[in-house]
């Protein structure tokens, strides 16, 4: 009885967020954790919100903002990132919210609610591409390391940015909000894998103060901004497994592959699962393609 209470909850106090101003709330959140002042906070929000200290770079004393506690790098041999030619990888600590196979453009946020890969992208021609590929969804929480990798080597072939509103993604949200993550802000990292086309989406939320790249200077979360969609003359180049981009707070990360690139096998809904860790294969196809020819005969 009180967890059907404590749900409804939730869930309401999900939906009052689309009526509060969280783009303001979050750059101001943002500049507070980047400010010196919020020093102080990086122990109790650690030891409340269960952020796993021993793995981080660093000694926590050592971190002068709660930005940079946010945003932290692991310790050397944290993660293993599985070296198997034909594996994909997730791209983040994170929980599987959602997976499955975008058919005539509509994929899942939730049982019961939909989107489609045209409102998340506003890409028509990627959208095309990418019709009936298979896709996952990953929920970093607050406490979560914040980076997010290459789940494939890739060649980056461009960039999108969509501005929104950044409502919250945790699972209640998630649950209460229609299109959530395609009224948010977001950016679009299109890659070229071995796979073939994938792209992978960077989803804002409430809070995070911005989205950073590794590799463009791509400034979210700023007043005026609008759309921009970017091709590179020369395509940045990244291993599996190579940190892409990170969020100056948790949120979400959807990836989307080209049709019959890809076999996913992630675990139950729900599941954690840690940078690194397979949740999925190249095809029959493209795993052939990987191989020395010696081994095809």
């Amino acid at each position: 009885m009180l967890e059907k209470v404590k749900e409804k909850l939730l869930r309401q106090a999900a939906l009052s967020f689309q009526k509060i101003p969280t783009r303001f709330i979050s750059r101001q959140w943002g500049r507070f954790t980047r400010s010196a002042a919020s020093r102080p906070l990086i122990k109790p929000f650690a030891r409340l919100s269960g952020a796993v200290t021993t793995e981080a770079e660093k000694p926590l004393d050592q971190y002068r903002t709660l930005n940079e506690f946010f945003t932290r790098r692991l310790r050397e041999g944290m993660r293993t990132v599985d070296p198997t030619p034909e594996s994909v990888i997730s791209p983040a600590d994170s929980r599987v919210s959602e997976w499955g196979t975008c058919t005539d453009g509509i994929m899942l946020q939730v049982k019961g609610r939909q989107y489609t890969l045209y409102e998340l992208l506003r890409d028509k021609r990627q959208a095309d591409r990418l019709e009936g590929g298979p896709y996952i969804t990953l929920y970093l929480s607050p406490p979560d390391y914040h980076w997010v990798h290459a789940p494939c080597d890739m060649k980056i072939t461009g960039i999108g940015y969509m501005p929104g509103e950044l409502l919250p993604v945790n699972p209640p949200s998630v649950e209460s909000v229609p299109g959530l993550y395609t009224r948010n802000e977001r950016v679009m990292i299109y890659a070229e894998g071995p796979c073939g086309p994938l792209v992978l989406v960077m989803v804002g939320a409430c809070c995070v103060g911005s989205i950073k790249l590794t590799f463009h200077n791509l400034h979210t979360n700023t007043y005026g901004a609008g759309p921009m969609r970017m091709n590179f003359e020369r395509p940045p180049v990244v291993g599996k497994g190579q940190p892409v981009g990170v969020f100056e707070m948790g949120s979400t990360v959807v990836l989307i592959f080209s049709p019959g690139g890809v076999e996913l096998s992630p675990p139950p809904l729900g599941t954690a699962v840690r940078m690194g860790q397979v949740i999925g294969n190249l095809a029959k196809k493209e795993r052939e393609e990987l191989q020395p020819r010696e081994e095809r005969r």
